[in-house]
């Protein structure tokens, strides 16, 4: 976000020559404190703003400077349309701004690099739904993107279990995690997080909303997912796992939050099974999860999941082990 507004800001230099850091903040709906913080990063990145005193004064760009493309190696190049796959941008309702912005970037390019944005499509695709999902975005999505984008203040009715609920959000913004968009936005003093496809009804408000300049979009999905994890994960269970068992628990687990660090600690017996602690949502949760991996693991405690699997294995047995 912030790279595209540098670009924007050297752009409007060059288009209009002299403009004060209050014209700037209103072009690119930012403080004039960002204008202040922007222009000197792009001082010490080498371009040449230069700001003018006085009633008449502002920022301009030195000597007739243009921007051009030209510095790019072959790597950059490709990265920068690697970073325009074209899923997500759809998704919200962008692809054909990011369409029109490839050609424009693909245009000021040398012609040794023009074949990149073919290479990176020969080589990279990006498929985002996990199998067996419907791919189909939620239908709000563009909705939000919109109101995020504009930093515009929305009402959302949102189904929560059963039961709807309305919502006043300033929305920060959007995540895609594992083929599911989330809305992340501010609610009165606190940050909150929405599954996009549970949103109902996205209604515009008539105001913006002051973006707080310092917040991290990452940093906080990052904290969140962790504590997340954190939390749904609140009882353990101790197994004793094989080694083939340890191979297929990682791959039967969605999010094995901690099992990389459980398996890898204890010390292998003779045969190469180990014997560990696992944190769990639920013994109901574990016992599904044990199922799954069948004689490649042994659940040693808490004694109700092993005296659930003992029945478990022998109503196998009836099932598989007597005469047709």
């Amino acid at each position: 976000m912030r790279a595209s507004r540098l670009i924007s800001l050297v752009l409007l230099l060059q288009s209009r020559e002299t403009m004060t850091a209050a014209e700037l903040a209103r072009e690119l709906e930012v403080s004039e404190r960002t204008v202040y913080r922007d222009v000197l990063a792009l001082s010490a990145a080498g371009v040449p703003v230069y700001a003018d005193r006085g009633r008449a004064g502002g920022y301009r760009l030195l000597g007739g400077y243009r921007t051009r493309l030209t510095g790019l190696t072959r790597d950059e190049a490709e990265a920068l349309f690697l970073a325009g796959l074209p899923g997500p941008a759809g998704d919200m309702g962008l692809a054909d701004a990011v369409a029109a912005a490839e050609l424009k970037v693909l245009a000021a390019l040398p012609p040794s690099l023009r074949d990149a944005p073919a290479r990176t499509g020969q080589r990279f695709h990006l498929d985002v739904p996990g199998w067996f999902r419907d791919s189909t975005p939620p239908p709000r999505l563009a909705d939000l993107a919109r109101a995020v984008w504009a930093d515009r203040v929305v009402e959302l009715r949102y189904r929560r279990g059963d039961r709807e609920v309305t919502r006043r959000v300033e929305p920060y913004g959007l995540v895609l995690k594992s083929g599911t968009w989330y809305l992340v936005g501010r609610v009165g003093d606190d940050m909150r997080t929405y599954r996009v496809d549970r949103v109902l009804d996205v209604v515009p408000g008539a105001e913006g909303f002051t973006r707080d300049e310092d917040f991290d979009l990452g940093g906080y999905w990052r904290e969140q997912a962790e504590e997340f994890l954190r939390a749904m994960l609140r009882e353990w269970i101790t197994v004793r796992v094989s080694p083939a068992g340890r191979r297929a628990l990682l791959r039967a687990v969605d999010t094995p939050f901690g099992y990389d660090e459980a398996l890898a600690a204890g010390v292998p017996d003779g045969q190469g099974w180990l014997v560990t602690r696992l944190p769990v949502e639920s013994v109901d949760v574990a016992y599904d999860l044990v199922l799954r991996l069948g004689p490649e693991l042994e659940v040693l405690d808490p004694p109700q999941l092993r005296e659930r699997l003992a029945e478990a294995a022998r109503r196998l047995g009836e099932l598989y082990g007597g005469q047709r």
